[in-house]
């Protein structure tokens, strides 16, 4: 079943609690936290201390995805704080495999994110350390991005390359998620959805995540 997974990038962020209480009872799959530091992205969100008081509000796990420039100097905080899945771009890791295996060791589930434009050559050598895969559908730093259908063919060939390998990976997707592209990119392999406005921008929260359900089921366009 595909997942869905609301981006608090999207919320209110003066009730990041409440709001990830929400998400829960809507019926999202996990929450996706994106951690931005003003150097690798364009934009500065938020950092461990929200994650620890976010971590008091939900039981759904935290998808923390960390689009920062340094992050193995952060691994042992943001995990401390309540992640349960820690994304570092492979772009930032100067030696990704070791970043990777610091993850497991703290006892979180290591994940690879690739911007569009990183081929998935990069993921050569550290499958057997990764636990999820993140393929950006827009280029990271802003939520309201329009989704990139030239990610689709990517998303594709990932999901063969898995089979071939016989690595139950799941790819999750990042950008532009809707009821319109929801269908699309689990057509091409995506297991997990990750949605900001699509979630958090509707009045009805519950009616949100069931229609990306719906959508990515190709049971019609939802709400």
């Amino acid at each position: 079943m595909v997942k869905i997974a609301p981006s608090l990038l999207a919320a209110d962020f003066a009730a990041l609690g409440a709001e990830a209480a929400r998400a829960e009872a809507a019926g999202a799959d996990l929450l996706h936290l994106d951690i931005m530091d003003g150097h690798f992205v364009p934009n500065i969100s938020f950092g461990p201390q929200a994650v620890r008081a976010i971590r008091q509000h939900t039981r759904l796990p935290l998808d923390v995805h960390l689009m920062i420039t340094r992050p193995d100097e952060y691994l042992a905080e943001f995990a401390a704080a309540g992640a349960d899945i820690i994304s570092v771009h492979a772009e930032t890791c100067l030696h990704l495999s070791r970043t990777l295996q610091r993850i497991r060791e703290l006892g979180k589930v290591p994940a690879v994110a690739l911007n569009p434009a990183t081929p998935l050559t990069v993921l050569e050598y550290v499958l057997d350390l990764t636990g999820l895969i993140l393929l950006m559908t827009v280029n990271p730093g802003f939520g309201g991005q329009q989704f990139l259908p030239a990610v689709l063919p990517k998303i594709a060939a990932l999901a063969t390359l898995l089979k071939e390998r016989s690595r139950a990976i799941p790819i999750e997707v990042d950008g532009g998620i809707n009821a319109a592209t929801a269908r699309p990119a689990v057509q091409a392999g995506a297991g997990v959805l990750v949605a900001g406005s699509a979630v958090f921008g509707q009045a009805d929260l519950q009616a949100a995540v069931a229609g990306l359900r719906r959508a990515a089921a190709g049971e019609g366009a939802g709400r």
